[in-house]
């Protein structure tokens, strides 16, 4: 066989990996992003209790290596309790990347918030809307504008992180292309596995440029 055929043969089993990689990646993002908007309105909160728990998650999952967590998950509660047990890897993998995007993305959001003129706010209550009314017809809409280009960042970031879940036998990009090199004896498959990262990378910024280039306030 050539090594053309080689490659030819490779691309079926990558393009399979590259589906796990990107779903992994958009779903672990969104329910993050999801997650994150309590967070960071937790942490603002002038509740001392949810402001310190907000903070302290924010602080465990930045502080930590992602690659600890995903261990812990799959690994660490079933040791804790056989209630604890999780099967699906991709389920694993989801909860572990989903709680720790969670927590960058909180901050990133926090930051958005708090760079609106505070004098909106004021004056929003001064116009008599509730707190609620003011974050959620005021000062989000603003913020959500600031968003774009960190969390295209963020979706990047995770997108190479995912690499990690082959860890636990996960079968995305860096899994299949492990297992081709060790039957194949051939170190080769890593240029097309890391010309298909690039294409999606690639995939992602241009969603991302376009959304920015439409929606930043540097563009308003």
């Amino acid at each position: 066989m050539t090594s053309l055929q080689k490659v030819i043969s490779w691309i079926p089993p990558l393009l399979e990996g590259a589906q796990v990689t990107i779903l992994l990646t958009l779903t672990a993002v969104c329910a993050g992003l999801v997650l994150s908007f309590f967070l960071a309105l937790g942490k603002m909160s002038s509740n001392k209790a949810l402001s310190k728990f907000c903070s302290g998650y924010i602080f465990f999952f930045r502080g930590t290596p992602l690659l600890m967590q995903l261990y812990f998950i799959y690994y660490g509660l079933p040791q804790i309790s056989p209630n604890l047990v999780i099967n699906d890897r991709f389920l694993a993998a989801f909860i572990a990347f989903g709680l720790n995007s969670a927590a960058y993305c909180a901050e990133i959001i926090r930051a958005a918030i708090q760079s609106i003129d505070k004098g909106q706010f004021e004056a929003s209550r001064a116009l008599g809307l509730s707190y609620a009314q003011t974050m959620a017809l005021v000062i989000v809409p603003q913020s959500i504008r600031r968003l774009i280009p960190p969390v295209g960042n963020e979706f990047i970031m995770v997108l190479k992180d995912a690499s990690l879940v082959s860890i636990i036998a996960l079968t995305d990009i860096t899994k299949v292309t492990r297992s081709i090199s060790s039957s194949s004896a051939s170190a080769l498959v890593y240029i097309p596995a890391m010309i298909l990262y690039l294409v999606i990378t690639a995939a992602f910024n241009l969603v991302f440029h376009k959304l920015e280039k439409r929606f930043s306030v540097y563009n308003a």
